[in-house]
């Protein structure tokens, strides 16, 4: 979905493709790469994006993965053209590899961080909101008007956005179509951290850099855990046990005591 009509043009930008991926050391940056349409997400889009995600969250070498967009602009959304004439089972295809990126954003092992210049608009700010962490440019914006193209929000965004601001918060985004600008997102949640105009990207990838220095078996767990939809108490406890009885047994735990011991910085190799 899309704020205003503008997912037209080429499927991809100049310069690649429509999701373009680079390595910083061990951090994986994914950037959605139609600039001219404001990175809106078109299905070549959405299947790329599936496949880079998978790849960055299979990969051991990747210990934090960036999610940004192209042109100074996170994404605009749905490319409302591309859903000319669908059907509900068209409609199911569309969102079928939307709902697999999600669920791998949300329950990956690897850190996941949104650095978003510009709009985050309808599915953008699902993408985003998925993330473990958001970096917003201090004059980025945020709006997720679904209604103004008579959709209900998709991607998500009616589980993690009550999740991060609150259900009465979540109700004025997406009942009442409010935009919310970057400072007033990091005050509510939405945002977890600000960034200079320009400057989210380089943001993420500090804060990125300092996950290196985590246990990543230790990192999954806790985004195993916090992911659970069931939140009933009982049974986080008893998921709890199960994944600190499995963590007791690797060999980053062994490093991580015998660091503390000797009084150095820990060598984690996720095994």
């Amino acid at each position: 979905m899309d704020d205003r009509d503008s997912g037209a043009g080429a499927a991809g930008g100049s310069t690649g493709d429509v999701v373009e991926a680079a390595d910083h050391g061990a951090t994986r940056v994914l950037t959605l790469n139609r600039p001219a349409a404001r990175n809106a997400i078109d299905i070549p889009m959405r299947l790329r994006l599936l496949d880079e995600l998978r790849r960055a969250a299979d990969d051991p070498a990747v210990r934090a993965i960036v999610l940004t967009g192209a042109g100074g602009t996170f994404s605009a959304g749905g490319d409302l053209r591309s859903m000319e004439g669908a059907g509900p089972e068209e409609v199911r295809e569309r969102l079928a590899p939307v709902h697999r990126a999600v669920r791998i954003i949300a329950t990956c092992g690897t850190p996941v961080i949104a650095a978003v210049e510009g709009a985050a608009a309808g599915l953008g700010v699902s993408l985003a909101a998925a993330c473990d962490h958001v970096v917003a440019a201090e004059d980025a914006r945020f709006v997720a008007a679904f209604g103004k193209v008579g959709l209900v929000a998709d991607g998500g965004l009616l589980w993690t956005l009550p999740q991060r601001v609150g259900m009465g918060r979540a109700k004025e985004m997406l009942v009442f179509g409010r935009t919310v600008p970057a400072p007033r997102a990091c005050e509510i949640g939405l945002a977890d951290s600000l960034a200079p105009p320009g400057g989210a990207l380089d943001a993420a990838l500090e804060l990125a850099a300092g996950t290196a220095s985590l246990a990543p078996l230790a990192v999954a767990a806790a985004k195993r855990l916090l992911a659970r939809a069931d939140h009933s108490l009982k049974r986080l406890l008893e998921a709890e046990r199960e994944e600190q009885a499995a963590l007791f047994g690797t060999a980053d735990f062994a490093e991580g005591r015998a660091a503390f011991a000797e009084r150095r910085a820990p060598r984690f190799e996720g095994r």
